[in-house]
């Protein structure tokens, strides 16, 4: 049986990936931070880890737990997006800056060694959930900034990663969900949240036409770094 850790499975992109995994027979692992969101992730079936990003003592006890496990999937999706105005010439307050960064970039600079040896083992993959907002290529506008350079360094990280683990066996890549109907996303997104995340997968399924070290989105286009 398939297995795979989503990482902020509570709500939005992270909990549709755990429903379609398990409607498809996957075994998975979901990460929740409320007692709530635990018994709910807890009736769809996965089997739930306790787990704030932003606590080493969690990451600890997440290791322990995922001891051994096979991971042919890793969804690195917790995140938040932190101030939607912004401007280079109007710098983030020091709270703005610890939430967005520690969140959307040390997390996940502490979760992938975590599991990297279970990746490796399984020849999986790990999947970054990236935005289109980090591509620097494609930059146009400020708005969103601290999200912007936190997903940039993410991507940065994705790249670094690939560039070591993927000789070991591994698969690295960042993904761009599209603008999504979720909490983050909003109401007047443009795309669903199951078409989304069913595209995101089928990036994740197809190692060959999507390799490591790739920046997709979810309908399996690149995006420019």
């Amino acid at each position: 049986m398939p297995t795979a850790l989503i990482v902020g499975a509570s709500r939005g992109i992270g909990k549709t990936f755990a429903e379609q995994y398990v409607a498809d027979g996957w075994k998975v692992f979901g990460t929740w931070r409320k007692e709530d969101d635990r018994v709910a992730l807890r009736d769809l079936g996965v089997d739930t880890l306790k787990l704030d990003v932003n606590d080493p003592n969690d990451l600890a006890g997440m290791a322990w737990q995922l001891d051994g496990e096979r991971l042919n999937v890793v969804i690195m999706n917790a995140g938040v997006y932190g101030p939607r105005t912004s401007h280079p010439l109007k710098p983030p307050t020091d709270a703005e800056f610890d939430l967005v960064m520690r969140t959307n970039l040390l997390a996940a600079m502490r979760v992938l060694p975590v599991v990297s040896p279970n990746i490796i083992r399984y020849h999986g993959t790990f999947a970054f959930i990236s935005s289109r907002m980090g591509s620097i290529t494609e930059t146009a506008h400020s708005y969103g900034m601290l999200y912007r350079v936190s997903k940039a360094a993410v991507n940065m990280f994705a790249k670094m990663a690939e560039a070591d683990l993927g000789p070991q066996g591994g698969r690295i890549i960042s993904l761009h969900p599209g603008w999504v109907r979720t909490d983050m996303g909003g109401p007047n997104a443009d795309v669903d949240v199951n078409d989304s995340v069913r595209g995101m997968r089928d990036v994740i399924a197809d190692p060959k036409t999507y390799p490591g070290g790739g920046f997709y989105d979810y309908r399996g286009q690149s995006i420019g770094w």
